[in-house]
């Protein structure tokens, strides 16, 4: 698929297959992040890769805001975390680079049939501690990933941004139309 076309299909998803992902596809995944546009070229950041006892990032992770049973069950847990790192002597503001970086690693997962969920997780101390990050770093993001276990859905944005599940438990999240957000040459 081309990368207009991850574009398009790539969802949030949140209930994942328990099935291990292979160490090369998460490889690929931090290759592409790595790649990534830097401001200045400064490169400050780094990622931490778990594959082995999530449990203990699970309990960092804020699920689905919006909705009441949001959070996987514990058959529906990812198989794997990114966590996203800024090294504060390098670069005090790295929020664009994190961004940047975060889209290579979910769209190079999507091509691979990886689904991920980005967390901007409450307790970044608290996760810090335990994956022992040093004080000059900053926990930016979290990406959950793994197999899909529920399909998501983009649809015309009505009244409301709140995403929702349907009766089978697919996610169908508002999306503002392309003419509604464009201003051509000037506002």
């Amino acid at each position: 698929m081309n990368t207009y076309g991850l574009i398009l299909e790539r969802r949030t998803i949140r209930k994942f297959f328990q099935k291990e992902i292979n160490e090369n596809i998460l490889f690929d995944c931090l290759n592409a992040a790595r790649l990534a546009p830097s401001s200045a070229n400064l490169q400050s950041l780094e990622y931490i890769l778990i594959t082995k006892d999530l449990e203990r990032i699970f309990q960092y992770i804020k699920w689905a805001g919006y909705l009441k049973k949001g959070a996987p069950a514990k058959d529906e847990k990812p198989a794997a975390y990114i966590v996203i790192i800024s090294n504060t002597k390098i670069s005090k503001d790295a929020k664009y680079d994190v961004g940047l970086s975060a889209e290579n690693i979910v769209l190079t997962a999507l091509e691979k049939g990886v689904a991920s969920c980005i967390v901007n997780p409450p307790n970044k101390k608290g996760l810090a501690e335990i994956l022992n990050v040093p004080e000059n770093y900053l926990v930016e993001l979290v990406i959950a990933l793994g197999y899909p276990k529920q399909k998501s859905f983009a649809e015309k944005f009505e009244r409301d941004v709140k995403y929702r599940l349907d009766k089978k438990g697919n996610l169908h999240v508002p999306k503002r139309k392309l003419k509604d957000i464009l201003h051509k040459e000037k506002f």
